[in-house]
């Protein structure tokens, strides 16, 4: 069975393998409502009892379908926010409350903040948190970040209890440092009692052909809690869990994983930088008016994403 683990000092107990729900949405495979609430459901009795969204994936309706039938205390959810007033963060919390069709949200955070200063912006929306956390609205409070100095801005705001940081072996995606850099300040504050989930361990799917060896090397890292990687179909869920069971998959899982096509996709917010063109030796991705498209010379391997500044680039 998967661990149970304390996600920080917050009481809230969760699986050490977090249901990343990005992936079933429009924006990667665009699952139907029932089935991808089929998924959470099969999850769950799995084992996985954390799941991860965000108000930008417009995914709600699915974890709505989904929690029917589940012990709603068992279960933990958490979303994130780009809000940095008072008037969006009650907003974004009215939205998930509603749309989710619960009393509380587990763990809120500030999505992508990239600094001190980018949280200190924020200040606003995290002070209406406070006090919806002292209402049982919320459970905790933290941020989500691709950046090192935006997991060393939980050292100044000592109020915020969780980080949800990008962690994988190669350090694909961390804008401001090595994967090093990050583990050195994530171990800091898990001995200050924050809580940790880390995402992007497969780096935006890169990593998919050494998924037990990505996988293995977050979940041997003590101090970080739980692991939130995406998944879109049952065979993907059972993959996962071996791993974080047993470090490998067995042959039948494998073979049914291996018949899926992959393709790479490009984020709506891609900036058009060239980085990837330029980096790409297949000439299999260019911009043109002014966004990365992918094209038939593109192997999947993933090097472009290597360098995207906004780490928009992914392999579903």
């Amino acid at each position: 069975m998967l661990e149970k683990r304390e996600l920080g000092n917050t009481g809230l107990y969760v699986s050490n393998l977090c249901f990343g729900s990005l992936t079933m949405t429009p924006f990667q495979a665009n699952l139907s409502i029932k089935d991808g609430a089929y998924l959470i459901k099969y999850a769950y009795e799995r084992g996985i009892n954390f799941l991860d969204t965000a108000e930008i994936y417009d995914n709600y309706a699915y974890v709505k379908e989904g929690l029917k039938g589940i012990d709603r205390e068992k279960y933990v959810i958490a979303t994130k926010t780009y809000a940095y007033n008072k008037e969006l963060a009650k907003r974004s919390l009215d939205k998930a409350l509603r749309e989710i069709g619960t009393d509380y949200i587990d763990v809120f955070l500030l999505h992508e903040q990239e600094s001190e200063y980018t949280v200190k912006g924020h200040y606003e929306a995290i002070e209406f948190f406070l006090k919806a956390k002292e209402e049982g609205k919320i459970k905790a409070i933290g941020l989500s970040t691709h950046r090192v100095m935006g997991a060393k801005a939980l050292l100044k705001y000592k109020e915020l209890d969780i980080v949800h940081p990008l962690v994988n072996m190669n350090g694909i995606g961390i804008h401001d440092g090595t994967i090093n850099d990050m583990l050195d300040v994530l171990e800091i504050l898990y001995s200050l009692g924050k809580g940790i989930y880390s995402m992007k361990a497969l780096g935006g799917g890169h990593l998919i052909n050494k998924a037990e060896e990505a996988i293995k090397f977050v979940k041997d890292i003590p101090f970080i809690q739980s692991i939130a990687i995406g998944m879109q179909s049952i065979e993907e869920i059972d993959a996962n869990i071996q791993i974080m069971e047993h470090n490998s998959i067995d042959f039948y899982t494998l073979s049914k994983l291996r018949t899926k096509n992959r393709k790479l996709i490009v984020a709506d917010y891609c900036i058009g930088c060239r980085k990837c063109e330029d980096r790409c030796n297949q000439e299999g991705i260019k911009v043109i008016n002014g966004r990365a498209i992918p094209n038939d010379n593109c192997i999947l391997c993933g090097y472009c994403a290597t360098v995207c500044p906004e780490f928009c680039i992914k392999v579903i």
